[in-house]
């Protein structure tokens, strides 16, 4: 049988429940969990962001600040 409870997980690595009246019986789990929205939308805007900044206009663009070889 599976359940599921909200939990939060410390700097420790420590795993407490959201709801203080829930209890994590003793045993094995498989935990899962959400990253950050804001790490979110920027891991989903990389790869559309690559397709302009990779390309040789950028490079041109920012030529000025790169250093002389």
């Amino acid at each position: 049988m599976t359940h599921a409870i909200e939990v939060e997980i410390d700097s420790l690595g420590k795993v407490h429940p959201v709801d203080p009246l829930s209890t994590l019986p003793e045993g094995r789990a498989i935990l899962t969990w959400q990253t950050a929205p804001e790490h979110e939308t920027m891991l989903l805007s990389e790869t559309a962001l690559a397709e302009n900044w990779l390309g040789p206009e950028e490079d041109a663009a920012w030529a000025h600040l790169q250093p002389a070889k």
